[in-house]
Parts: structure tokens; C-alpha cells; sequence
């Protein structure tokens, strides 16, 4: 068993951790002032820092680094993990910076995958330009999304066109106007099979029955680095059939593959979180002296670093199996360890993120870290692409069925 990152790996880290050290880290601050300078305080993509950091990324050949083939890095699972970490420490920055934040690297995967040559043109080409951005409309405020069966958006035929009507909210990134597209699920055919009555269609922000009704806040953080999370309204909202993706019915299918890569980007991000948690609670108690002593040799102090130390590689290993087997067995066949890493990422980074805050102090709750922030947005991963609970009840299912066949075996 070899643990090593493979040349390329080692080759294209090298040049990220370059290029986070020389460019991302030192304009941060000056990120986070420009969005909040903006007339229109959603359009972080439109900030001139932004725009130069994507330009300097995509001279360098650091751009699209998720998606395989030649629309992208050319890098499997495997290989693009520890690269989503090293994002994941400026989760506000670096992952637009190299055109690598979600929603839209779900958004062109399904478009890569269930797209026609069309919809690719109109939707994907600017998406991977960094021209556009986009938004994925599945979750709904009036029935428990965490079962995607549920989804209760009518996708109704009416000739040429399809009509849409129905709620939604915690659509990430709608906020921002340049949000172009919107990928929404909804029920095609409410009498089919359980599975089989979704369908997902892209519908232009520009068209007539879309309505933002309101940005959600998360723990009082509107997250406009991200875009905002919107809740939408679609009320009669007319698109061309042709808008629909792949044909009636593959809807949840769209969705599974879909949200199985997103997750894996989610939790290596969040690993990088937990690194950079690590590094500034090390330098913080090196410098603070309390009853005599700086915190750094107070015992307790010394067993969060420690525990924070164990969880990070013993998460790191998991989710890297993970995208091993997403890369040899494919994205079923790693479901179950999906699901694993789905569950302990966030809460095990949420933790290490607690400890680091508590070393702090009263800075730790404050804008003048990133870690209140990433706390924020770290405790929402255990809900969204399915809560915890979900995970874990198919998880121990599967265990169990798992050792009933070992027995009948044995």
C-alpha cells in the first residue's frame, strides 16, 4: 500500500501552495473589503481582486481543476483531493479563484454528463470561462428534502414548453446576479415509479415567474462571499422542452451522481479548514501568556492540538479511499464510504474548529479570524446534500445486511 501522492499530484500542489502563499493569503482581507464596498453587495464575482486572481490562475494553467479530461485539470478523484484542501483554507477566495467553487462545479459536472451540445454551449462554455455563475433549486421549504422522493416543483408539458411552479430555498448562490442558470428538480410525472418522477431542466434567471423572495442567513452570516442562499419562487415559469436535461424522469439520478463528487470536494475543503484552524491555534497560544505561562505548555491546550492532529489524518485517509474507489469502482460502488466521509467531515472539523476558537478567546467569535465563519458554514454541511441522520441510518443498514450475509456464509 503506498501512501505517496503521485508525481503529478506532488507537481500541480506544488504550484498551488505557490500560488496561495503568493497571491491568495495576502489579499484576503482586501476581498473580503471590496465585496463589502459593492453597490449590489451579492456580486462578490465582480470584484476587481477576484477578476485578477482568476486571470493570474488561469495563466498558470491552475484553472477547472476539479473536472477531468480536457475541459479541465485532467485529474481524477484521487488526485484533485488534496488540491480541493489547499482551497479549502481561503474557502471565501481561493475556490472561485481557480474557478472551483460550488455550486457550480456540480452544476457543469451535470451539464458534462447529462447536457446536450446545446445546453453545453449556451450554459457550460461561459461556465467554465468563470463568465457566468449558476445555481442548483432542489431543496424546498414544504417538505422534508432530506428524501429528494419528495421534491413536490411541478415540471408540467405544455407543448413546446415545459411550466414550472413551486418553492424553493437554500439555493446557494442565487443571490449573486451573475447567476445566470438555475438547475431545478422537480416532479415530472407524480404517478411513475418512486424514482423515476423527477426531472431536473434549466431555467434562465432572466425568465418571467422567477422571483428571489429573500436571502437566507446562516447563524447571521449572509454568506455573500458565496453568493447568498436564496429562497425562490417559480410561479408559471415557462421554458422551451429543449431546456429539460436528459429526458423526463432521470431526474434523481442526475441528482445521486451529481451530489457524490460535490461531496468529496465538500469534505477535503473542510479538511483544509480544519488545517488551517490548526496553524492558527498553534501560533495563537505560542503567543499568550496566562497564570505565568504561555497557553502553549498548558496541558489541556496541548491535548486539542494533539486530538485536532489525529482526526485531521485519520479524515484525510478516509475521504482519499473514497475518491480512490470513486475512481476505480465508480461513484456507486464508493457509496458507502461517501456516505462515511459525508458524515465525519463535518463534524469532526467542526470540533477542531471549536477547539481553535476557544484558544482565541473573545477573537475567536469575531470577523477579525476566519474561523467564526467557517465554524458557521462548516455546522451547515451536516445538513445540506442530505443531514447526518440519513447517512448514517443507510450506512448502518448496509452494516448490518453486510454482516448478515457474512454469517449465512459463514
Amino acid at each position: 500500500m503506498d501512501f505517496a501522492l503521485d508525481a503529478t499530484t506532488r507537481q500541480f500542489q506544488e504550484r498551488l501552495l505557490d500560488f496561495m502563499d503568493a497571491h491568495v493569503y495576502p489579499h484576503e482581507r482586501d476581498f473580503h473589503e471590496q465585496v463589502e464596498a459593492l453597490p449590489d453587495r451579492w456580486a462578490w464575482s465582480r470584484v476587481p481582486i477576484l477578476r485578477d486572481l482568476q486571470a493570474k490562475a488561469r495563466e498558470v494553467g491552475l484553472w477547472n481543476l476539479f473536472l477531468p479530461g480536457d475541459l479541465g485539470g485532467g485529474l481524477t478523484n484521487l488526485q484533485y483531493a488534496p488540491l480541493a484542501e489547499i482551497m479549502g483554507r481561503s474557502p471565501a477566495l481561493a475556490p472561485p479563484t481557480f474557478n472551483c467553487a460550488a455550486p457550480d462545479t456540480g452544476n457543469m459536472e451535470v451539464l458534462v454528463l447529462a447536457g446536450n451540445d446545446e445546453q453545453k454551449r449556451e450554459w457550460l462554455d461561459p461556465l467554465l470561462a468563470g463568465e457566468i455563475r449558476s445555481a442548483f433549486a432542489m431543496t424546498e421549504p414544504d417538505v422534508a428534502s432530506s428524501d429528494a422522493t419528495n421534491i413536490s416543483t411541478s415540471i408540467v408539458r405544455d407543448g413546446d414548453d415545459y411550466v414550472i411552479n413551486g418553492r424553493k430555498w437554500w439555493i446557494t448562490g442565487a443571490m449573486n446576479p451573475d447567476c445566470a442558470i438555475f438547475i431545478v428538480m422537480g416532479k415530472t410525472d407524480p404517478s411513475a415509479e418512486r424514482h423515476r418522477q423527477q426531472s431536473m431542466i434549466l431555467v434562465p434567471r432572466d425568465t418571467p415567474g422567477v422571483e428571489i423572495v429573500r436571502a437566507m442567513e446562516v447563524f447571521g452570516y449572509d454568506d455573500r462571499d458565496h453568493g447568498g442562499h436564496a429562497e425562490l419562487c417559480f410561479t408559471d415559469v415557462r421554458v422551451p422542452a429543449a431546456n429539460l436535461l436528459a429526458g423526463e424522469g432521470d431526474g434523481f439520478a442526475i441528482a445521486q451522481g451529481r451530489l457524490g463528487p460535490g461531496r468529496i470536494h465538500h469534505c477535503m475543503r473542510s479538511i483544509g479548514m480544519a488545517e488551517r484552524a490548526i496553524e492558527l491555534m498553534c501560533e495563537r497560544v505560542e503567543g499568550r501568556v496566562a497564570f505565568g505561562r504561555p497557553l502553549a505548555d498548558q496541558g489541556v491546550i496541548r491535548e486539542w492540538i494533539a486530538r485536532s492532529r489525529i482526526e485531521v489524518e485519520q479524515l484525510r485517509l478516509l475521504t482519499l479511499k473514497a475518491a480512490w474507489l470513486m475512481d476505480t469502482v465508480g461513484v456507486r460502488g464508493a457509496h458507502t464510504e461517501i456516505q462515511a466521509i459525508k458524515v465525519a467531515a463535518p463534524i469532526t472539523v467542526q470540533t477542531i474548529l471549536d477547539r481553535a476558537i476557544q484558544a482565541f478567546g473573545g477573537m475567536g467569535v469575531s470577523q477579525d479570524t476566519p474561523l467564526a465563519a467557517m465554524h458557521a458554514g462548516v455546522r451547515t454541511l451536516r445538513l445540506a446534500d442530505g443531514p447526518d441522520e440519513v447517512h448514517l441510518a443507510a450506512l448502518g443498514k448496509h452494516e448490518v445486511k453486510k454482516q448478515r450475509e457474512r454469517r449465512g456464509h459463514s
